[in-house]
């Protein structure tokens, strides 16, 4: 049976397990249309673009 040589202490175990958690950037790319910096795959919410074509229309 394997046993561990010494007790871990809650700093060491929690700096490995640290590693899994870290916080992404979303991808951002900018807008074909207006320049504005967006999501990937995502509508503009400046122009209402996607794509280069027009899905939603903005209230002006």
């Amino acid at each position: 049976m394997i046993c561990p040589k010494g007790k871990t202490s809650k700093a060491r175990r929690n700096k490995r397990r640290a590693q899994t958690w870290k916080i992404v950037m979303p991808n951002l790319v900018s807008c074909n249309k207006c320049g504005e910096m967006v999501p990937s795959h995502h509508m503009c919410k400046a122009c209402g673009s996607y794509n280069r074509r027009e899905v939603f229309k903005k209230a002006e």
